[in-house]
């Protein structure tokens, strides 16, 4: 058995990219200018707005000594007229920023969904499904709120910023110039404790998704957690997990608070200096008590700018790490890919299978052949029979023929066509299959048949459903075949799974049939019944049955036997009983111990 794939470390990871890894987002972006446009002009239309405010203030309180009431008026007129603009640009800002991150965030989910459902198997022995889904939802979620907030508050605290400066410099150029000397003051804090801030972050969405991978293992695993007595352990592992987790976010926020506070207090310090200078100037007459009012306004726009960036910094930097582990999910490479020209897949197919010389080699287990110089012709309509111990290789030829994997060395082919040239949907849709271990969805029966051909009739489902002897309990559940059957079917049992399985590959009704141990969880009566019903769809059929049970594989045009990834002898049960070997030994000790138990 495979050791359980592993977390990607942080050490596994490239090195981050800081804030341009940002630009990775820029093709999910892209499609939606328009939308950019419009929230770029609403953006721009709040700042200069906001800019053009403490003019209006300023007009306000120079006009208080003026004996025309009327003009006082329109100051106050225009200001309320400037704050309902503000108000609607902001509101406006607000749907069309937000909006443009929910439909950005959700192309990158979409993507990336796309990308994984079509990865190999070797791809997830190397990272937990429960990682990979902590990416698409956590991950995703730190670049919404950069997307849908954080980008819209930086830029637009940059044109304030800037404007800001400009406005001051035109209101006081000596009080301006005062407070651009504590500009290096802000940015070291910035710049040292930023660096420090973008790995801790990395770090806590790093122990995030691990926490996130081993919760979704056990979770999936809770019956055999339980049967074995390890919730104390799986609880003890879990919070271990998050407690780190935990531990990485408190040093992130202690880092950016400390940061926060630093940056905050050299700001305000530095405004509470140079407006004592100002007020001294208004007191002696060289400017007036509206420009002091102005250039206030200015400061204090100045510096909440400056700290929303660094609030806005912290949040930019959590999203580059967050968008360099989403690439590596789209980015990721995958040993078996379809071909850029692939040949021509008829609608027919015969069904032939040619192994030739294979050999393969497991990606978790490099040095130990799982195939070892397989060559195996299969005619169409032929069924065939692998048996053999554990670990032989029947399933892998299974694996092999589906191209979950790829040969280490040697070609298989579909009807004369490496399956190398075909698009894997090509061929798969050709294929029907029965696993050991049958796969239930959380949905209904009916669904959970109609899997295997979503066009197919009720009427198609139930008569499916009645070839694989399972209509008879089907019918008996609360809502009949529209009853939910729990998640991984939690509410059937290993016969019933088992049983829709096969009705599901029967409703596929394709030319070659795998079987993995298809009847391995049935009891005698119900194994008799299917046991027919897959004699009856063989019929005309390729089939390949994967079975220890030499019972169920008695009628087989040929038997194969494998150990240690070789065939060691084939031909009917009656021809390899005679020989003796291991196919005599194992029909032996099965025979013996079914008449004993008679």
């Amino acid at each position: 058995m495979a050791d359980a794939p592993k977390p990607i470390s942080d050490e596994d990871r490239p090195k981050s990219k800081r804030i341009g890894a940002l630009a990775a987002l820029w093709p999910f972006v892209a499609p939606y200018k328009r939308m950019m446009i419009a929230a770029g002009f609403a953006l721009v239309l709040t700042a200069v707005i906001s800019l053009i405010l403490p003019i209006a203030v300023r007009r306000v309180v120079d006009s208080f000594d003026l004996e025309s009431s009327l003009l006082l008026d329109r100051y106050f007129a225009a200001a309320l007229v400037i704050a309902g603009l503000l108000a609607v640009g902001t509101a406006l800002r607000y749907y069309l920023v937000t909006r443009l991150g929910e439909r950005v965030v959700a192309d990158i989910r979409t993507a990336t969904f796309d990308r994984m459902i079509g990865m190999s198997p070797e791809f997830f022995e190397k990272i937990m499904t429960g990682e990979v889904l902590s990416r698409i939802t956590t991950d995703t979620t730190l670049i919404l709120s950069v997307i849908g907030s954080s980008v819209s508050v930086a830029l637009r605290n940059v044109l304030i910023l800037i404007g800001g400066l400009a406005l001051m410099f035109f209101t006081s150029a000596k009080l301006t110039g005062l407070v651009l000397l504590l500009v290096p003051l802000v940015i070291v804090p910035i710049v040292v404790m930023g660096r420090r801030l973008r790995t801790l972050s990395r770090e806590n969405q790093d122990w995030i998704a691990q926490s996130s991978g081993n919760a979704s293992e056990a979770l999936l695993s809770v019956q055999a957690v339980q049967s074995f007595t390890h919730e104390a352990k799986s609880r003890a592992k879990f919070w271990d997990m998050t407690e780190k987790s935990f531990v990485s976010a408190r040093k992130r926020i202690g880092t950016r608070a400390v940061m926060t506070a630093i940056v905050i207090f050299l700001i305000f310090a530095g405004v509470v200096g140079v407006l004592w200078i100002g007020a001294n100037d208004v007191r002696s007459g060289v400017m007036s008590v509206g420009q002091l009012v102005q250039f206030l306004i200015y400061s204090v726009m100045v510096a909440g700018g400056v700290g929303a960036l660094t609030e806005v910094w912290g949040e930019l930097q959590r999203a580059a790490g967050a968008t360099e582990r989403l690439v590596e999910l789209l980015e990721a490479d995958d040993t078996v890919v379809d071909p850029v020209s692939p040949a021509a897949a008829p609608d027919l197919r015969r069904g032939q299978i040619d192994f030739d010389n294979v050999v393969f080699h497991y990606p978790a287990r490099p040095s130990v052949a799982a195939l070892n110089g397989i060559s195996l012709h299969v005619a169409p309509g032929e069924t065939i029979a692998l048996v053999g111990p554990s670990g032989a290789g029947k399933t892998t030829i299974i694996q092999l023929l589906l191209r979950f994997y790829d040969p280490t060395s040697g070609v298989i082919r579909l009807d004369g066509i490496d399956l190398r040239d075909l698009n894997r949907a090509d061929f798969r849709r050709h294929m029907a299959v029965v696993p050991q271990d049958p796969v239930i969805f959380g949905d209904t029966a009916r669904e959970n048949i109609r899997f295997g051909r979503p066009d197919a009739t009720d009427a198609e489902v139930e008569a499916a459903a009645k070839a694989a002897a399972a209509h008879d309990f089907l019918t008996a559940l609360p809502d009949g075949y529209d009853s939910y059957v729990g998640e991984r079917g939690v509410m059937l049992s290993g016969g019933q799974k088992q049983r829709i399985a096969i009705a599901r590959a029967i409703l596929r009704d394709a030319p070659v049939l795998l079987l993995d141990e298809a009847t391995s969880a049935l009891d005698a009566e119900s194994e008799r019944a299917v046991q027919q019903a897959v004699e009856g769809l063989a019929k005309g059929r390729t089939t390949l049955i994967v079975a220890h049970r030499l019972a169920t594989v008695k009628k087989a045009d040929r038997i194969l036997v494998f150990e240690a990834g070789k065939i060691v002898a084939q031909g009917t049960h009656d021809q390899l009983v005679a020989e003796g070997g291991l196919y005599a030994r194992l029909a032996r000790l099965q025979f013996t111990e079914g008449l004993a138990a008679e």
